[in-house]
């Protein structure tokens, strides 16, 4: 891992520090998973009163990595048609009007549609947060996406340390719809912008004495980044991160007390696994950007994911909470993919287009990791289980070598 080389055309001085930007792409972090980790816990309680049934609660578990996978795709589409700052706010208002629904369900059809509303709000805010990044940050992407990705941790891990003490009491509608107002606050700061780039662009067009032909918008360049070598590496190396990730954030408690843990100890286990999200969220985008090739990171993942494997197989009883841990500094490769869509890009246009792609791919990936392992946990059992993840993380370590180089996007494009 080869420190970063100094860049010989840096300017003396930064650009002013655009404060409500990042007060806005950090409230947008916090809100990109409330409406997955906010109902987990509580759904035995919902199902109770309206009647989920077992198939109810499948389909509700299936729809975050189905509802990001559908508008990784989707959004760059979106993004051809409207700013970032406006589809960022319907982002937002969409996720609110989802989970008020939710709160407000008399049935699991009403539970159902809100978790769709609300989903596709957090999926596309998925997709809209590096290219904010990278169009008010361009050199600040490491910093930024340390706080944004910090963000997404934390928007992770509370939802679900608070979802049964707000139930128990206020009951389970408010401990769900709250989080609403926190979208409706995160869109604030866009709206504040949208006023006042119109002001600007007012104010141009004023002083303007040759109209449209001086300062025309220029067309928005099409980036396909399934034709470009980076596009396709990062796509790959952020779907077989979520697929191993997935998978162990649905059957880790499983996975625990299928090694003598009790119940109590398997819940612990992926609070622990997914708290150690906000290490890797602090560590990993410094070093991807101080770095030119931050392999070493994927290195590092990689072995503490083996360690885990090799530890849960042929010693559960020595250190439980050991291996667990190991797990968890397994995810970290995960705001590395984040970063590397910005650093591995040249332009706004650029971030859109590979965090669309690279997403759509990884969430749909991520779908099917639950699938297959939960199959061969129950199947024959933990071990094949373990080596199917083991041959996931092959594949990663191949697709991962030629996204970490230091290539661009745009300039890598068939």
């Amino acid at each position: 891992m080869t420190p970063r080389s100094p860049r010989a055309g840096a300017r003396g001085s930064a650009l002013a520090f655009p404060v409500v930007a990042l007060v806005g792409v950090i409230l947008v972090s916090l809100n990109l998973r409330t409406a997955v980790t906010s109902l987990s816990p509580l759904l035995g309680v919902i199902d109770a009163e309206i009647g989920l049934g077992t198939g109810g609660m499948s389909l509700l578990g299936m729809v975050p990595t189905a509802m990001f996978a559908l508008w990784g795709v989707l959004t760059p589409i979106a993004l051809r048609r409207m700013g970032l700052e406006m589809l960022t706010v319907l982002a937002m208002v969409a996720a609110a009007a989802g989970q008020v629904l939710r709160a407000l369900a008399h049935d699991p059809w009403v539970m159902g549609a809100g978790s769709l509303i609300a989903l596709a709000g957090m999926g596309i805010g998925n997709v809209v947060a590096p290219p904010l990044v990278k169009k008010y940050f361009p050199r600040h992407v490491a910093a930024v996406s340390m706080a944004y990705i910090t963000g997404l941790q934390l928007g992770t891990v509370v939802p679900a340390l608070v979802a049964v003490p707000v139930e128990e009491a206020a009951g389970w509608r408010v401990s769900i719809g709250w989080w609403a107002v926190l979208a409706i606050v995160a869109a604030v700061p866009w709206i504040v912008e949208i006023l006042r780039t119109d002001h600007e662009d007012r104010t141009t067009a004023a002083t303007s004495t040759t109209g449209r032909a001086a300062g025309g918008t220029a067309p928005v360049q099409r980036i396909r980044p399934w034709r470009s070598p980076v596009g396709v590496a990062l796509a790959l190396f952020f779907g077989t991160n979520s697929l191993c990730t997935y998978a162990f954030f649905t059957w880790l408690p499983a996975v625990a007390e299928s090694i003598g843990m009790t119940r109590a100890e398997g819940g612990l286990a992926l609070a622990v696994y997914s708290a150690i999200g906000l290490i890797a969220a602090l560590v990993v985008p410094w070093a991807a950007g101080r770095f030119d090739d931050p392999y070493a990171v994927v290195v590092v993942s990689m072995v503490c994911y083996l360690a885990g494997f090799a530890g849960l197989l042929w010693a559960p009883d020595v250190a439980p909470w050991l291996w667990i841990c190991f797990l968890g500094v397994g995810p970290s490769t995960f705001p590395l993919c984040l970063t590397l869509i910005n650093l591995r890009t040249r332009t706004q246009a650029g971030s859109a287009a590979l965090s669309g792609f690279a997403q759509g791919v990884g969430y749909t990936a991520a779908c099917l990791g639950p699938i297959v392992f939960g199959v061969l946990l129950s199947g024959p059992g933990l071990g094949a289980g373990l080596a199917f993840l083991t041959a996931v993380l092959a594949v990663m370590a191949v697709v991962a070598r030629t996204a970490c180089r230091p290539r661009m996007l745009e300039d890598t494009l068939r």
